[in-house]
């Protein structure tokens, strides 16, 4: 049950179309075969307030932060990595700054309940 969640700066928006970009992370942890494909949830957030360092809002960026279920090797977490900032790089190069943080969730302190009508 990986979630992953990109945050990128509102400046992106403007260059590069979000929910293709989002797709094709989609489909980088749905390609892997380390998850079930139902159980990826993927999500972006639009940043209209940020602080890089001492330049303010002059950097934009894009950040990654994948959180699976806790049994990845870090082998797993280190090819998942390289082939979402491989997407990134692929249609995200002009952005200033590129980051994925991958951290695995505690399975004794995650729930979940669906819920279908």
């Amino acid at each position: 049950m990986p979630n992953l969640v990109m945050e990128y700066t509102h400046s992106v928006d403007e260059r590069i179309n979000v929910q293709s970009l989002l797709e094709d992370l989609h489909m980088v942890l749905i390609k892997s075969e380390y998850f079930a494909p139902t159980s990826i949830k993927s999500r972006a957030i639009r940043l209209h307030h940020w602080l890089v360092g001492d330049l303010a809002d002059s950097v934009d960026f894009i950040h990654l932060t994948l959180e699976p279920l806790a049994g990845l090797t870090d082998e797993q977490k280190a090819i998942l990595s390289t082939a979402l900032m491989a997407v990134l790089n692929q249609q995200a190069l002009h952005v200033q700054s590129l980051t994925i943080n991958i951290r695995d969730m505690d399975p004794l302190c995650f729930a979940k309940e669906t819920h279908f009508s």
